[in-house]
């Protein structure tokens, strides 16, 4: 989106449609038309704000969503179920003794901080919250972009730009404003008093968006403590919320014991009830935690290689890891759609095995307490022995989320474990951004997982660099023994060459070091 120069008495209609106008007056009179592809500047041509609209660009345009090695997606269509679907009426009306008041789902308007980068930068921040709110369920009206050099620490915009949006909200009829940073309690009281409606910032939208995607009882957990940590330091009450709770004879005038001193405020009671689920909640997640640590252990003692697919939200990990191992993983064209990590058995073309791991999506700004609270998911990374870094190629900033997930990476220790770069969406991304990231990621893959385009290229890859069978041993294995033949073609050994002579069959092979021990008493000089 580009400004226009101030040329005349009507600057931002010289270069729109009549469509686009239409759109706009529809839109000013709260007809309830939705922006499409319209981008008007806001201000007196000084560049301090942009109204953002249009599709957000970090969902993709893709018309088939999946592919015959996605399954059913029968969980897909049970999360569909509820929904909100456009054009139906949703308005109730809620008759009080003092008030009429409209409720209807959440149509919000989107507001951002253009401080350092570009003004592209910013929109693509912008809009990947617009797809944050869209995964939500909720139907964004419009948008803006301030120009400021850091956050008014009164109400984030400043006391004029925040008035305009005032103005935005009564104009499309919004009922809430959802801000593109983590806000400070008395920001979003201080901007909730001035706009008249709710307002949240971009980790509470977030927070949200995992409450309703987690299905394991882990996840629902882990999402639940997040929600909490956020939440505690943003208790406001109303009304008795300051009233005094004393405990024990407070009846007569001498009332003795639990009559003194001031009591325990309502506010102060519910914050310590949130401690105390707090304090349950990681006790549980403590102990979920050992079950994914034996599973774990297993494979480090069977000395089977992991791989874990890691990478930005709604990049394709799933998609990738239902068409190498036709998991049939749940894929949605949405961000977060998958919480819990899915591990799937694979194995190299030369029957060497190894384990798939999907992990959860990161995204910029992605809220501490989810990294906290999914620590024990995000172990998969850490303890891997390759990475593959699924990158939406097809992304605006492709670069911005690789720098994304690489800060999750180092916030998780995972930087010491192999990456390799697997540009996904290559039968939709610009060929010349894709040249681009082949140049700056030395170990990459160009891949589709929609269309298979590159899949065996990245097989190979990962045959290359999991770790192999390390121990060359010469065999001379009795026929009695065929259980150790047995063992010799399952996936922890690699056969070089195999020949059965009058004696018993006679085997060049590589192995493990744990089956090396077994082996030891059959081995051969020469």
């Amino acid at each position: 989106m580009t400004s226009q120069p101030n040329t005349g008495s009507d600057p931002a209609a010289q270069d729109m449609s009549p469509q686009e106008i239409q759109a706009v007056i529809d839109r000013i009179l709260a007809k309830d038309v939705p922006a499409k592809n319209v981008s008007t500047p806001r201000g007196e041509g000084s560049g301090d704000g942009k109204a953002v609209l249009g599709r957000a660009q970090a969902i993709s345009r893709l018309d088939e969503e999946h592919s015959t090695y996605d399954g059913d997606q029968q969980d897909l269509e049970e999360r569909r179920a509820l929904r909100r679907r456009a054009g139906l009426s949703t308005e109730l009306e809620d008759v009080t003794e003092v008030e009429y008041r409209q409720l209807r789902l959440e149509r919000v308007v989107l507001a951002g901080l253009w401080s350092e980068g570009t003004l592209a930068d910013a929109e693509n921040s912008l809009r990947e919250l617009a797809a944050l709110a869209e995964t939500a369920g909720s139907e964004v009206l419009d948008g803006l972009v301030q120009r400021r050099d850091k956050p008014d620490p009164g109400t984030f915009l400043g006391s004029g730009k925040a008035q305009e949006l005032k103005d935005i909200v009564i104009s499309t009829g919004a009922d809430t404003v959802v801000v593109d940073a983590e806000l400070a309690p008395s920001q979003r009281r201080a901007l909730e008093d001035i706009v008249k409606v709710k307002v949240i910032d971009r980790t509470a939208l977030i927070l949200d968006i995992f409450a309703q995607h987690a299905k394991s009882r882990e996840g629902k957990a882990q999402v639940e403590l997040a929600q909490l940590e956020y939440l505690l330091p943003r208790l406001r009450g109303w009304g008795e919320s300051m009233s005094r709770q004393a405990g024990g004879q407070v009846g007569g005038a001498a009332a003795g014991m639990g009559s003194r001193g001031p009591g325990e405020t309502k506010i102060e009671l519910d914050r310590r009830r949130i401690r105390t689920r707090m304090a349950k909640l990681r006790r549980e997640i403590a102990a979920m935690k050992p079950a994914r640590e034996t599973k774990r252990a297993n494979r480090r003692r069977n000395e089977v290689p992991s791989v874990a697919i890691a990478g930005y939200t709604n990049a394709g990990k799933s998609s990738l890891l239902n068409r190498l191992t036709d998991a049939g993983v749940l894929v949605e064209n949405a961000l977060f759609a998958t919480l819990d990590p899915t591990v799937r058995k694979a194995e190299t073309a030369d029957g060497l095995g190894y384990t798939l791991a999907d992990t959860v999506g990161f995204v910029r700004s992605l809220p501490t307490q989810l990294v906290e609270a999914f620590r024990s998911t995000l172990e998969e990374v850490a303890d891997a022995d390759l990475i593959l870094h699924v990158v939406d190629a097809s992304h605006p900033d492709p670069e911005g989320q690789i720098a994304a997930v690489r800060k999750v990476f180092s916030e998780v220790d995972a930087r010491k474990v192999p990456e390799i770069i697997v540009l996904n969406k290559a039968d939709a991304a610009d060929p010349f951004v894709v040249e681009r990231l082949r140049q700056r990621e030395p170990r990459h893959v160009v891949v589709s997982a929609r269309t298979g385009e590159g899949i065996p290229e990245l097989l190979k890859v990962i045959s290359e660099s999991i770790p192999r069978p390390s121990v060359k041993m010469e065999l001379l294995i009795p026929y009695e023994r065929g259980d150790l033949i047995s063992k010799l073609h399952e996936s922890d050994a690699e056969i070089l060459s195999l020949d059965h002579l009058e004696a018993g069959t006679r085997a060049a092979v590589m192995v493990r070091e744990g089956l090396a021990s077994e082996l030891e008493p059959f081995t051969v000089n020469g």
